[in-house]
């Protein structure tokens, strides 16, 4: 739970953080008493505990996709993310990843810690993989085989434009969206969304994850891990790394503040994706991940601390967020309150405060308009550390 420090300067943050709690533990009894399932199950509340909380909320059938779907995806993940194998190596085995998930003796050590023993491991997910319904497997396959070719490509490719950019989003986030709308879809629960909208569900995600992460990635060992587009950072550091230094922390903030403008790109098809959603507990379990991202873009905004430490919500707003996050009108009174906060950091100084404030503005209106909003207030809850 939250520390009791926290507690005591927001109080409010306490029954939240109670019921979080008390799923976190109903979670943990659901966890399935056949051995490759209960497998599954435990990784992923280790590997994402909040989404681990979040996809409880699905129905039995539409939640073991989605699980394995997570799982297989990790694993991919892990062995891109693993800076210590060589790219000769690296490469076969992301472009051979879809094959390998039907592969029952198969396994890769790599990783630490929980994503060793996912590595370590990984036969226990083909083995619940293979009892999923054909459709099912179809789809994550084919976004395996995809998300796989396309991290190989950038394993052997910096990210220079900001098309690059948005072609390895698209690679290793905007395909998890499509992948997600194709589950939906097998379950029978909902209509069949475009790649366009699902595709900006998974970039509006990771775009926020490659901003708040930009310290561990550009100090990971043995060698630094680089998202971050050159087409916007060359217009104000010679390197990359170079903006982590203080005396390039003015050059540093503009930079930053570049980067969440380019991610607000993708907040109104978000927005529209959401609102055509029709299964409550899928709502729910997409929209959840998408209020956090715009909280989180708000606090990174115009933040040095991004080039410091780690910015992120507190985990008692966090409980908020998932509390509050039920109905379309909760969505867009959070997108409204968090894009009001972020309008209120923007210094009329910085290089990209006409572009930012125009995206900001764009996302306000799209809330307004749907004459379907329910304020959160959470300048006051943000307010706080």
């Amino acid at each position: 739970m939250g520390s009791l420090k926290a507690i005591l300067k927001n109080p409010d943050d306490l029954f939240p953080l109670l019921k979080l709690k008390i799923a976190a533990r109903n979670a943990e009894k659901q966890i399935p008493p056949e051995p490759h399932w209960g497998f599954c199950y435990s990784m992923l509340h280790k590997v994402s505990r909040s989404f681990g909380l979040v996809i409880q909320q699905l129905g039995t059938e539409l939640r073991d996709a989605v699980c394995i779907f997570y799982l297989v995806l990790r694993a991919l993940d892990t062995v891109e993310d693993d800076t210590s194998i060589d790219s000769d190596v690296k490469v076969p085995i992301l472009i051979a990843f879809h094959r390998h998930i039907y592969d029952n003796d198969w396994h890769f050590g790599c990783g630490t810690k929980e994503y060793k023993v996912l590595m370590d491991q990984f036969h226990h997910v083909s083995k619940a993989f293979l009892e999923l319904g054909r459709n099912y497997q179809e789809a994550i396959e084919d976004i395996t085989k995809r998300m796989g070719a396309g991290m190989a490509k950038f394993i052997c490719k910096e990210v220079e434009t900001i098309d690059d950019y948005d072609e390895y989003c698209h690679y290793v986030a905007g395909l998890v969206g499509l992948g997600l709308s194709k589950l939906f879809h097998a379950s029978g629960k909902e209509d069949l969304a475009t790649d366009e909208l699902s595709n900006s569900m998974g970039l509006f995600l990771q775009k926020t994850n490659i901003i708040r992460d930009y310290l561990e990635d550009i100090n990971e060992i043995p060698k630094s891990r680089m998202f971050w587009p050159r087409q916007i950072w060359s217009k104000y550091v010679n390197k990359l790394e170079d903006l982590k230094y203080e005396e390039n922390s003015v050059k540093a903030v503009q930079c930053l503040n570049d980067m969440v403008t380019n991610a607000l790109l993708h907040a109104e098809d978000c927005l529209q994706y959401m609102s055509a959603l029709r299964d409550p507990p899928i709502f729910r379990f997409c929209a959840i991940p998408q209020v956090m991202a715009i909280g989180t873009l708000a606090m990174c905004y115009n933040n040095i601390e991004v080039f410091r430490g780690v910015v992120k919500m507190r985990r008692g707003l966090t409980a908020k967020v998932i509390d509050r996050t039920k109905t379309m009108a909760d969505v867009y009174g959070a997108f409204f309150d968090f894009a009001s906060m972020l309008e209120s950091k923007v210094d009329k100084n910085d290089p990209n405060a006409t572009k930012t404030l125009s995206r900001l503005e764009a996302v306000q209106k799209t809330c307004r308009e749907s004459g379907n909003l329910t304020f959160w207030g959470v300048r006051a809850d943000m307010a706080q550390p």
